[in-house]
C-alpha cells in the first residue's frame, strides 16, 4: 500500500494531550458526574426506571456488581469525567439486562434455539485475531456481532414495535449512538485506530455480551484493578459462558444467524469453560511473540486510559499487563489439553500472515465450514475495501513502561518454547 502513513511513537501517554473541544466535554462531563455514585442499588434503580421494568434475572449478578464498583471507586484512578464514563457503562449494561430478560420472558421459545458449532478464536491481542475475526466473519453464511449490537442487544420498550423491531421500519438508534460514541473516543484517542480500528459495523467481541453478567476482562482493560481481577479469578466462569450463550440465542432470534464466529482474548485462560458450554466448537489459538504483544498490549491500554483519567501512570499499566499476560499465558499452556483435538488447532502469528486465507482453509477444514469460491471472493473483497495499516503504526517500546525486554523473555520462555513461537527482536 503507498502513501501508508509513517509509524508513531505516543509521547503523551502519561499527561495526555485534549484538544480545546475534548477539554470543554470532559469539564461538562465532569460536572455531571456530582451526586453519582457508583453502587448496586442506585444504578439498578436507575436502569429499571429508565426501561420501566424491573427483572433482572437471577440476582447473583448483584455481588459481583458491588464487588466491580468497590474496585472502580478505590482502585481505577479516575477522574469525575471518567467516573461519569463508567456509571453510564454500568447503567448499559444493566439496561440490557433487563432487556435480555424481558424478552426471553415474551418468547421462551428463545431457550431451545441452539447455538451450534461455534467457531472461537483464543487470543491475545496483537497475535493476529482482529485480522483472522474479520476475515471469517466476511462469509455470508456465519454469524458475527457488529459493534452497535454489541453494545445494546435489545432495543428499548420506546423504540421498538410488537416483533422487537425499530419502529415503523425505521432506522436502528443503536446506530446512530455508537456513531456518536466512536466520534467522542476518536476525538479524545486519534492515535487509537492505528492500533485497532473500530467502526459502527466492526466486526467486535463477546466480551460486551459476557459484561451484561457482570464477571468479565472487560473491566479490567479499562484500568488495573487487582480486587476484580482476583475476584474474577477466584470463581468458575462456566455459569456465565452460559448467560453469554443465552445472550446469543437472543441475538438469533432477533436477527438470525445460525453458526456464529466468537473472539475474545480472556477465553484463552478459559478452554475448560468454553469446552463445557460450548461443546461442539471449532476452537482457534493464535499465537505470537509474546514479548512484542506485552509491549503492544501494554501501549494500547495505557493509551485507552485517557477515555477515564486525565494523567496516566504507564508504569503501573505496565506492571499490571506483564504479569497478567504471564498469568494468562500460564493458563493457556496447562489447559491447552484440555480442548478436544479434532476441535482445535494452533495458529502461529508469522504463519497466519504469510497466507492468511490458507490458514482460514485450514480452520474450515477442521471446522466442517465450506470454504467455496464465493467466501474467498468475499474475504479478498474484504482486505481490499480494509487494508492492513491503513492508518499507519505505532511504536512499541517495553521501555515506556519500565519493563526490561531480556527479563520478560526469560519470564516468558515457557510459553515460547511450548507453542514453538517465533520470537520478534
Amino acid at each position: 500500500m503507498t502513501g501508508r502513513p509513517a509509524p508513531v511513537r505516543i509521547e503523551d501517554l502519561a499527561e495526555p494531550r485534549f484538544s480545546d473541544e475534548v477539554v470543554a466535554i470532559r469539564q461538562l462531563m465532569a460536572d455531571s458526574a456530582a451526586g453519582l455514585v457508583l453502587e448496586p442499588e442506585p444504578l439498578m434503580e436507575a436502569a429499571a426506571r429508565d426501561t420501566g421494568l424491573d427483572d433482572f434475572g437471577p440476582v447473583d449478578f448483584v455481588e459481583r456488581l458491588e464487588v466491580l464498583c468497590t474496585a472502580l471507586r478505590t482502585e481505577a484512578g479516575y477522574d469525575a469525567a471518567g467516573m461519569l464514563n463508567h456509571h453510564a457503562l454500568l447503567g448499559q449494561l444493566l439496561r440490557n439486562r433487563l432487556l435480555v430478560e424481558q424478552l426471553i420472558r415474551a418468547h421462551p421459545e428463545i431457550e431451545a434455539l441452539e447455538v451450534r458449532a461455534p467457531i472461537v478464536i483464543c487470543g491475545l491481542p496483537r497475535t493476529g485475531t482482529t485480522h483472522l475475526h474479520n476475515l471469517i466473519s466476511a462469509d455470508p453464511a456465519l454469524r458475527s456481532l457488529p459493534y452497535w449490537e454489541s453494545l445494546e442487544p435489545v432495543l428499548p420498550p420506546s423504540e421498538r414495535d410488537a416483533a422487537w423491531r425499530p419502529l415503523e421500519g425505521g432506522p436502528d438508534p443503536r446506530r446512530e449512538r455508537t456513531e456518536r460514541g466512536l466520534w467522542f473516543v476518536d476525538a479524545v484517542m486519534p492515535l487509537f485506530k492505528r492500533m485497532h480500528e473500530m467502526t459502527v459495523d466492526h466486526v467486535h467481541e463477546e466480551i460486551q455480551l459476557l459484561g451484561i453478567d457482570f464477571s468479565t476482562m472487560l473491566f479490567e482493560t479499562m484500568a488495573p484493578m487487582p480486587t476484580w481481577r482476583d475476584y474474577y479469578l477466584g470463581h468458575d466462569q462456566r455459569p456465565h459462558y452460559a448467560y453469554l450463550r443465552k445472550v446469543l440465542k437472543v441475538l438469533q432470534w432477533l436477527r438470525g444467524g445460525e453458526r456464529w464466529v466468537l473472539k475474545s482474548p480472556q477465553h484463552l485462560e478459559q478452554f475448560a469453560a468454553l469446552r463445557d458450554v460450548f461443546p461442539d466448537a471449532t476452537f482457534v489459538v493464535t499465537h505470537r511473540d509474546p514479548v512484542s504483544v506485552t509491549a503492544s498490549m501494554a501501549t494500547m491500554l495505557a493509551y485507552s486510559a485517557r477515555m477515564s483519567a486525565s494523567t496516566v501512570d504507564p508504569g503501573r499499566v505496565g506492571r499490571y499487563w506483564a504479569d497478567r499476560l504471564e498469568t494468562m499465558l500460564g493458563s493457556c499452556v496447562r489447559e491447552r489439553e484440555v480442548l478436544p483435538p479434532d476441535q482445535s488447532i494452533d495458529v502461529r502469528f508469522d504463519e497466519f500472515m504469510a497466507d492468511d486465507v490458507a490458514m482460514v482453509e485450514r480452520i474450515y477444514a477442521l471446522a466442517g465450514q465450506p470454504m467455496t469460491s464465493e467466501v474467498r471472493a468475499a474475504m479478498e473483497a474484504f482486505m481490499a475495501e480494509h487494508p492492513r495499516g491503513r492508518h499507519g503504526g505505532v511504536i512499541y517500546d517495553l521501555a515506556d513502561f519500565g519493563l526490561d525486554r531480556q527479563e520478560r523473555r526469560r519470564a516468558l520462555a515457557f510459553y515460547v518454547e511450548r507453542f514453538g513461537v517465533t520470537e520478534e527482536d
